[in-house]
């Protein structure tokens, strides 16, 4: 059975008490009965020393000298009267042998009686209670030493009644404390046990992972400051389990980002060793036929033909592997330059504008004069790329619109390259640069596409520090696809762009 705090403390202090009560009671009970005792044997005591000197004088009074025994004999009835009527007590004289020669009351002869009489009859005092009497037999002295008892009943009612009312008042004066001091105890350890309740209840809040806001207690005693102890020690394990999710959910995040390298690294290697397969088995396939027929003029020629295509293709993707894990391993030293965007982008379609004519494309530029801060090579490669994939993948006489903008709000410069082909679906978009995907396998194939331009582009721009996303079509015309990237302005560019304003 589960007993409270504040119950046994109560129950503790009360018992404290009534031993307090108890043993304070005892020794003030004790000491009264003494104070009575020493009180009734300093009375009896001058009683006894009266009785003897009104004995003695009676006997020198006598005309006659008598002896001590016949002197008792003779007056002791009449002693005996006189004696309690000056003291106001009984009292009964015996002689040596022990007979009664003289009483003012009429005496009970019994054992206990006689055994203190015996006592009195060898020189000594002795007394003892007997109800509400106290029998007291004391030596009575003569001339020539002692002639007998001198025995007296000493009223103790009184005495009894004082101690029984002493008695009564401390009982009830106790049971009034102790009740009392429960009462008040049980309240004031209530305080404490309200206050252990507040503090077990943080604790098992911090248990349950509900951590306090503040201290439970408010006082300046040991348990505010054990409460004070307890908020400190929740803030520190609210700080420590934060700490930990928080690596936790790190952890997790790099588990999911090693899980999903793995698994691009799979689809990488699976889509290289098909890539590579591809051009392969077109050239085993050659190899063979031409071993079978060996004077055919037509075979050797188209032999020549589609083998130097397809060694080509496996020439240029093994570059463009070769290139994209250089990009994804090392972090190669740029070396940047202010480069004027509009100039560059003239050239970069300058190079690529007899393509474009070999497919009946007409290429268009409309651009604005920006200075960006990049590595001169690496954007050429960057608008190569863009140009060469827009050609592959555009439609017969078809279009290119290359467009640059300057955007000082943004301190961006702003290319958008556009071509009139085919747009790319949704649930490709997304997936646009990532290596060797193609939104149509087949007509990479026709146009040599290998899946690496765009993830090389997206590498070399990320380096140069510019973003490139794919746009939905082009914002004039709304067909075909656009693709943006956005590289940040140069100081120089900025300066003049001010000093121009």
């Amino acid at each position: 059975m589960r007993v409270s705090i504040k119950l046994k403390f109560s129950v503790f202090l009360a018992a404290l008490l009534i031993l307090t009560v108890v043993v304070l009671s005892s020794l003030v009970l004790r000491g009264i009965e003494r104070n009575q005792q020493s009180q009734i044997e300093g009375i009896l005591s001058q009683q006894t020393r009266l009785v003897n000197l009104n004995v003695r004088q009676s006997y020198y009074t006598e005309s006659v000298h008598l002896d001590q025994d016949v002197f008792l004999q003779r007056n002791g009835r009449r002693l005996a009267q006189e004696l309690a009527n000056s003291t106001g007590l009984p009292i009964a004289l015996y002689n040596m042998t022990g007979q009664q020669v003289g009483a003012s009351f009429a005496s009970g002869e019994s054992e206990l009686v006689q055994e203190t009489l015996d006592y009195a009859l060898q020189n000594k005092i002795a007394y003892h209670e007997q109800g509400d009497t106290l029998l007291y037999a004391a030596p009575l002295d003569g001339p020539d030493g002692q002639m007998g008892a001198v025995w007296i009943q000493y009223p103790v009612q009184s005495y009894h009644e004082f101690y029984t009312r002493i008695l009564q008042l401390f009982t009830w004066a106790g049971i009034t404390v102790v009740a009392l001091s429960f009462m008040l105890g049980y309240l004031f350890y209530n305080r404490f046990a309200v206050a252990i309740t507040r503090l077990k209840k943080s604790a098992d809040s911090i248990r349950e992972g509900n951590y306090i806001t503040e201290s439970p207690l408010k006082r300046k005693d040991e348990l505010g400051e054990l409460g004070q102890g307890i908020y400190y020690m929740s803030t520190s394990i609210q700080q420590n389990i934060t700490a930990m999710i928080a690596e936790q959910q790190k952890l997790q995040l790099a588990i999911e980002k090693l899980q999903a390298l793995e698994q691009q690294q799979k689809q990488y290697i699976g889509n290289i060793s098909h890539e590579f397969k591809t051009p392969l088995t077109s050239i085993k396939a050659y190899v063979e036929l031409l071993d079978m027929y060996k004077d055919d003029p037509q075979l050797l020629e188209d032999a020549t033909s589609n083998i130097g295509k397809e060694t080509e293709r496996l020439y240029e993707m093994v570059e463009k592997v070769l290139h994209l894990s250089a990009l994804e391993k090392y972090d190669f030293e740029n070396q940047a330059v202010d480069v004027e965007v509009s100039a560059l982008l003239e050239d970069a379609c300058g190079r690529m504008r007899g393509k474009a004519e070999k497919f009946a494309l007409n290429m268009e530029l409309d651009l604005e004069p920006a200075v960006i801060r990049s590595d001169r090579e690496s954007l050429m490669h960057i608008f190569i790329n863009m140009l060469d994939n827009a050609i592959k993948y555009n439609v017969p006489d078809g279009v290119i619109r290359v467009k640059s903008e300057l955007r000082m709000q943004e301190r961006q410069a702003i290319i958008r390259i556009y071509n009139s082909g085919t747009p790319i679906p949704a649930e490709a978009q997304e997936k646009i640069f990532e290596p060797f995907y193609t939104v149509n396998k087949d007509r990479a194939r026709k146009t040599g596409g290998t899946g690496l331009g765009l993830s090389l582009v997206k590498q070399f721009v990320e380096k140069q520090g510019g973003t490139i996303t794919l746009l939905s079509g082009d914002p004039e015309d709304g067909e075909g696809v656009t693709f943006q990237l956005m590289f940040p302005l140069a100081d120089s560019s900025l300066q003049v762009r001010n000093k121009s304003e």
